[in-house]
């Protein structure tokens, strides 16, 4: 029971600041434009996130509760051990590709911008110079699973005459129209069961 006392608050509180931003989500949504222009963005990592912290915020205070407890009979170790496998499992793929997605595109900026025909990455202030005429080829790669916290995360690589690749990650955008308008290109797709880079 100290437990559920101890959680009760918590709750609140998360449903308290989940109800806010919500509700500034909703109020900044109604005066806001539509923008062409994608970086990294809490409402979209939040977005991504949601499902892996859920299971983390769920499973991680019923793991804990376990090392308040005196002494464990074998049957409770092998029970912590089985929620924490799959805590960690559901959880632990989707917050490693986050991370290692956000890593490469943290300082990417994604001009897009389908009815004007304009497609322009930059790398910080610095825009790196190719048009669509440019791209030898482009590879999506999506997740085979459509069930797990990690389907979202996908990428999209350009491929450049000049050698060099752009890798646009799904932290960014959504990547379907994207690749909708780079249909004239080559057009690579894989399917993998988690999109490490």
């Amino acid at each position: 029971m100290k437990l559920l006392a101890f959680l009760r608050p918590l709750l609140e509180a998360a449903a308290l600041v989940a109800a806010v931003v919500l509700g500034l989500r909703l109020i900044t949504g109604l005066f806001s434009r539509k923008t062409y222009v994608y970086r990294l963005h809490y409402a979209r990592q939040l977005r991504l996130l949601f499902w892996p912290l859920l299971c983390l915020g769920v499973g991680l205070p019923f793991l804990g509760a376990f090392f308040y407890a005196d002494a464990l009979a074998p049957h409770e170790w092998a029970l912590l051990l089985l929620m924490a496998v799959v805590v960690l499992g559901f959880a632990g793929p989707a917050l490693l590709l986050h991370l290692q997605y956000a890593a490469r595109n943290l300082h990417t900026a994604l001009v897009f911008e389908p009815k004007q025909n304009r497609l322009e990455v930059y790398e910080g202030a610095t825009r790196i110079p190719f048009e669509k005429h440019d791209l030898l080829r482009v590879e999506r790669v999506t997740c085979r699973s459509r069930r797990a916290f990690w389907n979202s995360y996908d990428y999209l690589r350009l491929h450049l005459r000049d050698g060099q690749t752009v890798t646009l990650t799904s932290v960014l955008t959504d990547l379907g129209p994207l690749t909708e308008f780079l249909r004239s290109t080559p057009l690579e797709k894989r399917q993998v069961w988690a999109c490490w880079l």
